[in-house]
C-alpha cells in the first residue's frame, strides 16, 4: 500500500489553464517516479523513450 504523502505549501502550483502541477519538491517527498511524464520529474523519466536519465 502507498503511503500518503500530505500536500504542503510549494507542492503544487496551479497552471494558467487551472490544472495542479506538481513540483520536484513533491516528487522527491514522494520517493519515487511514476513513469507518468511529470513536466517537473526530478527522477529523469522520459516518456517519450520510456527510460530514465
Amino acid at each position: 500500500m502507498k503511503k500518503i504523502i500530505p500536500v504542503e505549501e510549494g507542492d503544487y502550483y496551479i497552471t494558467p489553464q487551472g490544472y495542479r502541477c506538481f513540483t520536484e519538491q513533491y516528487h522527491l517527498k514522494r520517493g519515487y517516479c511514476c513513469e507518468s511524464g511529470c513536466r517537473h520529474c526530478p527522477y529523469g523519466y522520459d516518456k517519450k523513450t520510456n527510460s530514465q536519465n
